[in-house]
């Protein structure tokens, strides 16, 4: 054991071997703002067929989870969780929905304790030294990393992982992540995976241009193959 591992309460991941394997693989979390329930399943079905299959669907409409319990139904090789988690009430909701993880865009410990109640995978999100100790303590070693470009970017996460390095914690960024710098990001091994909110922002799926989601999902596939083999 190395020194100070004994204090927190667990060094392994909150997500399981095959989940986290998953997104490790993947290398990029689509992650979407979907508001008729109608599109899902079609962009579901984009993102895959560009070489993207995790998503995050973001609780920030009221088609959500509608989307969720489509995608599980009609794509069921796509890995689907649900983000913007920030209440114990709605960590219970996408569990009920099926969610294969969930993300919150910060730390609340009632959110994270009820997650961890009904073993739901889950990640927090941290931005300074204190929120990722907080994390540690409630046994979360993978958080996401938000928002990523305004706070600093790879280099301010460098050195706020540095004190936590030996402790195994890996991060997702999300916040100003795009197809130029997602490289840079990957290209560290404190990086899990990136969030892509660029491969399909609101407005394409809006206006149903599943051609170019898909598109855009194919080029950050490369990236991420160039990348990480």
């Amino acid at each position: 054991m190395r020194q100070g591992e004994s204090y927190w309460p667990s060094m392994n991941s909150q997500l399981p071997p095959d989940l986290y394997s998953r997104i490790e693989s993947c290398g990029v979390i689509a992650v979407l703002v979907i508001d008729d329930a109608r599109h899902a399943v079609p962009l579901a079905r984009a993102l895959a067929a560009g070489g993207i299959d995790v998503m995050e669907l973001t609780l920030r409409t009221d088609a959500a989870l509608d989307s969720l319990v489509a995608i599980r139904r009609e794509v069921p090789d796509m890995l689907a969780g649900i983000g913007t988690v920030l209440t114990p009430q709605q960590v219970d909701d996408v569990h009920a929905a099926g969610a294969a993880f969930a993300v919150a865009p910060g730390l609340n410990r009632r959110v994270v304790l009820a997650a961890q109640k009904l073993g739901l995978p889950f990640a927090p999100g941290i931005a300074t030294p204190s929120d990722m100790e907080s994390a540690l303590e409630l046994g979360c070693r993978d958080t996401k990393f938000f928002p990523a470009e305004p706070s600093g970017g790879l280099d301010y996460l460098k050195s706020l992982a540095a004190p936590y390095a030996h402790l195994g914690v890996r991060y997702v960024p999300l916040g100003g992540i795009n197809e130029e710098n997602m490289a840079t990001y990957l290209s560290s091994p404190l990086i899990l995976a990136v969030g892509g909110s660029w491969l399909a922002p609101r407005e394409l799926i809006n206006d149903q241009r599943f051609d170019t989601i898909r598109e855009r999902a194919a080029s950050a596939r490369r990236i991420v193959d160039d990348c990480r083999g």
